[in-house]
């Protein structure tokens, strides 16, 4: 979302620390149930045999006695109208979170990329089924936004559950404690400025939008890295993207499915969903042994590969139409041959919610496989 960034992170959510890694580094991204399993051991580390957190996970922090902090909340004072006095009130309780910083360390280098065994954590009998119950008890907000933005309800369902296994998985942590500790204390990193800096928008994001939706800030809720809701929609993103779909007057990610529907919905149209293109979203390929086409790989989350272009380079798909362009997708698959596929433009529009294409191909996967079973009305 969850923003489109300036620069990549490694996989939370799916809208935002994906989005934070470099194009280079994707290749050692770890997978979403990766982080939630580095996440439960550095909580584990950080806490007592109670849970309760330790002084270095989640402590009272001197944030408001920091120069840097301090020059912040001058800005949101004159910039924004905030009452100073009420900004340093409110940054007294805000806390540093050690968890946070551990997980923005680089992770160790793993097992080679696997698409079936990512695939596997996704598209599976709990997402499945929590899918069908999902779609069933929001099937006009799903009908709505179809016909209103053009995105198809399987890949709005899909998005969702991967996200957050449909609102069960949204983050413990608060919010302006993960992003003041992003902002201000961002782990050594050779890009650290740049991601202090957006990490710092992402701070002033929050404080508008609590005071827009008048939400006590502290008791905002999300991701390590500060996304929200249903969508793990980044602030700046609920900012730009998100919408009131249930009429009630407020954007709510956290309570509403259709406000997360929409806002969905309107978030992929904003980054390139097409409603007119015909067919598929992504077609199989076939690549030739000699790899000219070993350039078209990782080109930008943009279709812009003419049916020539692929043909002359060795690349053949029986089902692509030919009037379309294409970017070249592999999924690698460890020691298993990769998967070859043909990305339509609304395959990258899926991207922009997630630099990665295993992200995009479970997105898909997810969510025809919620449709077939709700179709069948049947559970797995």
């Amino acid at each position: 979302m969850r923003s489109t960034l300036p620069f990549p992170i490694r996989h939370t959510s799916s809208c935002i620390l994906a989005l934070l890694l470099s194009a280079s580094a994707l290749a050692q991204a770890a997978t979403p149930s990766d982080t939630m399993a580095r996440a439960k051991a550095s909580v584990a580390k950080l806490t007592g045999p109670s849970g309760a957190s330790s002084a270095s996970s989640d402590r009272a922090s001197d944030f408001s006695a920091s120069p840097e902090v301090r020059l912040f909340l001058d800005k949101m004072a004159i910039q924004h109208g905030f009452s100073r006095d009420a900004l340093d009130a409110l940054f007294v309780k805000v806390n540093h979170v050690e968890t946070t910083i551990q997980l923005m360390k680089p992770a160790p280098p793993g097992k080679p990329k696997n698409w079936q065994a990512y695939r596997a954590r996704f598209v599976e009998p709990v997402r499945i089924n929590a899918g069908a119950r999902f779609w069933n008890e929001n099937a006009d907000a799903l009908m709505r936004a179809e016909k209103q933005y053009g995105v198809p309800a399987d890949i709005i369902v899909g998005i969702i559950g991967v996200e957050t296994v449909y609102g069960r998985v949204t983050g413990n942590f608060r919010v302006l404690d993960a992003l003041t500790t992003l902002a201000f204390d961002y782990p050594a990193a050779p890009n650290r400025s740049a991601r202090m800096a957006f990490f710092q928008g992402e701070l002033e994001s929050v404080l508008l939008l609590t005071r827009t939706e008048q939400i006590d800030p502290l008791s905002l809720l999300g991701s390590y890295a500060g996304a929200v809701g249903l969508p793990q929609f980044m602030p700046s993103s609920i900012l730009n993207y998100a919408i009131d779909f249930d009429g009630d007057g407020h954007i709510d990610l956290r309570n509403s499915s259709a406000d997360a529907i929409g806002s969905v919905a309107n978030f992929l149209t904003q980054h390139g969903w097409q409603r007119n293109d015909p067919g598929a979203i992504v077609y199989p390929a076939q690549v030739a042994p000699e790899q000219a086409w070993k350039p078209f790989i990782d080109l930008g989350l943009a279709a812009t590969l003419s049916s020539n272009q692929l043909k002359d380079a060795g690349v053949r798909s029986e089902a692509a139409p030919p009037s379309m362009l294409f970017g070249l997708v592999d999924l690698q698959n460890g020691a298993q041959a990769t998967e070859y596929w043909l990305g339509t433009n609304n395959f990258f529009a899926i991207t922009h919610y997630n630099r990665s294409y295993f992200y995009a191909m479970s997105v898909i996967e997810l969510g025809r496989a919620v449709r077939l079973a709700r179709d069948a009305g049947r559970e797995l």
